[in-house]
């Protein structure tokens, strides 16, 4: 429940559309459901503009599911990061209308229309292997309204590959970079535009990269101003800061 719906459930109340124990029954997992094995936040979206949002990884599909199935049961929509086909499967049989993105791994669920955010995301990712970490952050941001551009495999060993997209990266309010290896593309990428940066370092890349170590070093000592850094492999986090970004700006309209 959002403070749409709350506004419009006191209005029911106040009407005499609903009954008070109505309303008591709706309200009376405030400020959380307890299901046993997770406590379900539906209010999250009253303190941060934006709903809960389900980690798949390390949960069993059952658990997916019955999470899934409480949020909707609440009329919000849900985007579930780091699952799998089987938990959408697990979900299509349960009749709910679920996506199942890939690359990306990320299955959302839409039962209201999203408010559209202001400006636009670019999304600018190195290589091919990074792409599924750059589909987890375009996925997050898409579903919490952003319009997103994506320029993939843009990596700095063929730079022009990515001055030829310049234009288009310098028309977002935020830009996302995605890169394993060295991490230079962020810098890179930083040098170039006025948007204020969200560098991503990922997993990818031989052995002295130390599973994303040195990319995540390399974008925290950028030399470039105005670039911030999210954990390894971390999209949805990406995603999330860039939407966040683009809904103070509409707040301030």
């Amino acid at each position: 429940m959002d403070a749409r719906d709350l506004n419009s459930l006191l209005h029911d109340v106040r009407d005499g559309r609903l009954t008070p124990e109505a309303a008591t029954e709706r309200l009376k997992s405030l400020p959380f459901e307890d299901l046993g094995f997770a406590k379900l936040d539906h209010h999250r979206s009253l303190r941060r503009g934006f709903g809960e949002v389900v980690y798949g990884a390390g949960k069993t599909d059952a658990q997916v599911v019955a999470i899934v199935e409480r949020i909707v049961s609440r009329g919000q929509n849900v985007l579930v990061t780091r699952t799998r086909a089987d938990v959408h499967a697990a979900l299509t049989d349960r009749g709910i209308p679920s996506l199942f993105h890939n690359p990306g791994s990320c299955i959302s669920v839409v039962t209201a229309p999203v408010e559209p955010l202001p400006g636009r995301v670019a999304l600018v990712c190195a290589g091919t292997s990074d792409v599924p970490v750059a589909e987890e952050a375009a996925l997050t941001a898409e579903f919490h309204g952003a319009t997103v551009d994506r320029i993939y495999d843009v990596g700095v060993a063929g730079l022009h590959r990515l001055l030829d997209n310049t234009a288009l990266i310098r028309k977002a309010s935020v830009v996302v970079v995605v890169a394993g290896m060295e991490g230079a593309l962020p810098s890179v990428v930083g040098g170039l535009v006025e948007a204020p940066v969200i560098a991503v370092p990922t997993s990818i890349g031989y052995g002295a990269s130390f599973q994303g170590l040195a990319a995540l070093l390399a974008m925290l000592n950028s030399c470039a101003s105005g670039i911030a850094v999210v954990n390894i492999d971390n999209g949805f986090g990406a995603g999330y800061m860039a939407c966040s970004m683009l809904r103070m700006a509409l707040r301030r309209e």
